[in-house]
């Protein structure tokens, strides 16, 4: 019997050793074939604007196209406009790919518009050492209609966080509270407090816990399977990247700035064709990046006001006046050109232009009212060189004798002549007194005085 028994050892044991190894080999090389979910990335930075949206519903729609396991929307934003944030959240709420707002990297912040886009995500995440919250509506002329209307927007605002941090699940007082008293907190205090879903020190270390989670887009419940996934980027296109650059309020004040000072060079000096065509299409950038910005018309007014005093500058005797009014002009309008008079929307940020920016432009528009100026005067003082008048006190010489009329010889040029005193006799000199028609009016050049002792 333990013949028989170890007979059947030697062959059974080696068979169970092959057949484990090749189902060993078998799972690992299914694992191996199996693909890895694809993870879309795309980065936002900066002013939320138009330019902002085209790109998150972009990038959205690749991530369906292609089927890919979750966008994951990287975010650092002080704010924007709020039509524009309107938009990205639609583009999120109505997303059949789940889209992973990552508030990143650290330092980064969800402020204003920030903060709606974060809780509209299907799942919202933060990195350690950022923050996210909202600015309440603030209305800079004190008067009762504006204190109406700041009621206004935030009721609007506060009922539109409301509306959407219930329908994702998430703290609803403290999204309406964002709104109501401006409040923001850090990554960690916004978990607690049930705004967010993860804080993650990393893309990966957000996979990694995003995975095994449920979300719900229009196409119903998704489990993520978001482990190892493969990170491919959705970079803006050049087009959009340069008019998400130029939406700056500094780059913009630039253009702005820029573009007029081409022009006016332009009227003083026509012809030149480079101050004129680049002067337009920094303006035409400038008033692009303006449209997606909070802008403020009393500085727009006193921008434009501070052109037509230096035009007028170029047309008006003596200089002065209006080239300090401009420059007055010209700065005030320069400090007041982001500050709207009406109170603006939670959803916009507070923007400016760097004061060391507007005193450099100054001193830019302040040189070019100068040396116009200065242009402009001495243009003002110079003799004539043109026309008839040119022509008075010209010296010449008699080539036929002025009895009274004859011919006289100015500048290489025979001229019909008249002289209105004795007759003068041929290559005397002459000096030309007045014109009368196409006849030279000549009398004699008196002779140099002997400075003989």
């Amino acid at each position: 019997m333990p013949t028989r028994l170890a007979s059947a050892l030697r062959w059974w044991v080696p068979a169970a050793l092959i057949a484990g190894g090749t189902l060993g080999l078998w799972s690992s090389l299914c694992d191996a074939g199996a693909e890895r979910p694809v993870v879309y990335r795309a980065r936002v930075e900066g002013v939320i604007n138009p330019f902002s949206a085209r790109y998150l519903e972009r990038a959205i729609r690749e991530t369906e196209r292609a089927g890919a396991a979750a966008l994951v929307l990287e975010l650092d934003t002080p704010g924007g406009l709020d039509t524009a944030m309107r938009d990205m959240m639609q583009a999120e709420l109505n997303s059949h790919a789940p889209v992973i707002v990552y508030v990143a990297p650290m330092g980064a912040r969800a402020a204003s518009a920030g903060m709606f886009i974060t809780i509209a995500a299907h799942l919202a995440a933060m990195a350690p050492g950022t923050e996210i919250g909202a600015a309440h509506p603030v209305s800079l002329s004190g008067g009762g209609d504006d204190e109406v209307m700041a009621t206004k927007v935030t009721e609007d605002a506060a009922a539109f966080a409301r509306a959407i941090a219930q329908h994702r699940k998430r703290n609803v007082e403290w999204a309406e509270s964002a709104v109501r008293e401006s409040k923001s907190i850090s990554a960690e205090e916004a978990m607690e407090n049930g705004v967010i879903e993860i804080v993650a020190a990393s893309l990966q270390d957000l996979l990694e816990q995003a995975d095994g989670r449920t979300v719900t887009t229009p196409s119903g419940e998704t489990v993520l399977r978001l482990k190892g996934a493969d990170v491919q980027e959705v970079p803006m296109g050049w087009i959009e990247h340069l008019l998400h650059l130029i939406a700056d309020p500094n780059i913009a004040y630039i253009l702005m700035t820029i573009g007029t000072l081409g022009i006016i060079l332009e009227l003083y000096h026509p012809g030149g064709l480079f101050p004129g065509i680049a002067g337009a299409i920094c303006l035409l950038l400038g008033f692009a990046a303006l449209g997606t910005l909070p802008v403020g018309w009393a500085g727009i007014g006193l921008l434009v006001l501070a052109v037509a005093l230096l035009l007028l500058e170029l047309h008006a005797p003596g200089f002065g006046a209006f080239g300090i009014g401009a420059l007055v002009a010209f700065i005030a309008g320069s400090l007041l050109l982001f500050v709207p008079v009406t109170p603006p929307s939670p959803a916009a940020p507070v923007v400016g232009v760097n004061p060391w920016l507007v005193t450099g432009m100054t001193a830019l528009f302040a040189s070019i009212i100068l040396l116009v100026g200065q242009r402009v005067w001495a243009a003002q003082r110079m003799l004539v060189q043109t026309g008839r008048e040119a022509l008075i006190g010209v010296p010449g010489e008699v080539v036929s004798a002025l009895d009274p009329d004859g011919t006289v010889r100015v500048r290489g040029e025979v001229w019909t002549a008249r002289t209105e005193g004795d007759p003068i006799e041929p290559d005397a000199p002459v000096r030309i007194s007045h014109v009368d028609g196409v006849v030279l009016v000549v009398e004699p050049e008196a002779p140099a005085e002997d400075e003989t002792a």
